[in-house]
């Protein structure tokens, strides 16, 4: 497994609008990989493998490169940097963060926390209260020298390692860099099969401000067949019910059957669903409450396509502890490679 590849995705910042980093890094990654690769005008990288026929089917994989963050709105006279939230943030989980404000002349290290008072002069009811995601802000350390190289439009991510914990790995933007992960290796794993097809990996932009990226990607490709790649929740951990938990880890992969953005094609859920039961890959059916991910842009493109998502469990999601297991992402992979290596 690529750890190391997995590790530089989930570690190169990009939100919302700013993937151009993470956009590099697939860049020469998949030198070599494809036949052709291209920006659009919104900042996807659309890489297309061309099958050994005319007319051959169009299967797209839907890969976004943002991870959740933040764009700064404000910086005051004392240098205390504001921020606009890109992506969907719990508040409960942004005290005490060590953040990276990204400029145009480099990252610079900082401090998040919110408005109000410390713990020793805080009363009982001042500590029940959960602040706004919009009362944080960063400190930089540098007083009103912040003024003169932060500017309203440059972007913060969290600031936290790349881990492997035993059978897990843990890391801040596993949403959605395994999708990143997953398209660049099974590619790779691919090698000379699959040319009945013609396979196109979109690593969009803007999924986690409404799937816009994969929008404009799938208008343009107009896929037959969509593969949306991503996480999901596995909420298999204390205080959660059981039937409340999405995923379980070190079961498989999820084979997408719904979200509150698209509900996936029946005889394709079918399909993988027998592929992976013969060649004995780990699954579990999975169906999420709300939010959404990028098949359902390919499902709804132009025409329409037949689409599902090929997703992996993740613990404490949208946190810069994101988990997943190493197995189920081996399984994730195992998958795609077997369904692409039919055509």
């Amino acid at each position: 497994m690529n750890t190391d590849l997995l590790k530089k995705l989930c570690e190169t910042p990009g939100v919302p609008g700013h993937e151009e980093r993470v956009r590099a890094l697939i860049t020469a990654e998949t030198e070599g990989l494809f036949d052709e690769v291209t920006v659009d005008p919104m900042g996807s990288l659309l890489c297309r493998r061309d099958a050994k026929k005319k007319g051959a089917p169009k299967v797209m994989l839907l890969c976004h490169m943002d991870e959740i963050g933040f764009m700064v709105s404000h910086v005051s006279d004392k240098g205390f940097v504001y921020l606009q939230p890109v992506g969907g943030f719990d508040p409960r989980n942004l005290f005490s963060r060590r953040v990276l404000v990204c400029t145009d002349q480099g990252d610079l290290k900082g401090v998040m926390n919110p408005g109000g008072k410390p713990i020793h002069i805080s009363s009982p009811e001042d500590r029940k209260k959960v602040p706004e995601v919009t009362e944080f802000f960063v400190d930089l350390g540098m007083g009103a020298k912040a003024k003169d190289v932060v500017k309203v439009g440059d972007y913060v991510v969290m600031d936290e390692p790349f881990l492997e914990m035993g059978d897990k790995f843990v890391s801040k933007a596993l949403d959605n860099r395994i999708a990143c992960w997953l398209g660049i290796e099974a590619i790779r794993a691919l090698g000379k099969k699959g040319r009945g097809a013609e396979i196109h990996v979109a690593f969009t932009c803007q999924e986690e401000v409404g799937l816009r990226g994969a929008r404009t990607a799938s208008y343009a490709i107009k896929p037959d067949i969509g593969l949306g790649i991503d996480t999901t929740l596995a909420c298999d951990t204390p205080g959660i019910p059981e039937e409340m938990a999405t995923t379980r880890q070190g079961q498989g992969f999820g084979l997408h059957v719904r979200d509150s953005s698209f509900i996936a094609d029946k005889a394709l859920v079918a399909e993988i669903e027998a592929l992976a039961i013969k060649k004995k890959i780990p699954y579990q059916r999975t169906m999420l409450a709300a939010g959404g991910q990028d098949g359902a842009a390919a499902q709804q493109a132009a025409a329409g396509a037949r689409a599902v998502g090929i997703v992996v469990g993740t613990r404490y999601i949208h946190t810069v502890t994101e988990m997943v297991e190493k197995s189920d992402l081996q399984a994730a992979l195992d998958i795609l490679v077997a369904y692409l290596g039919e055509f």
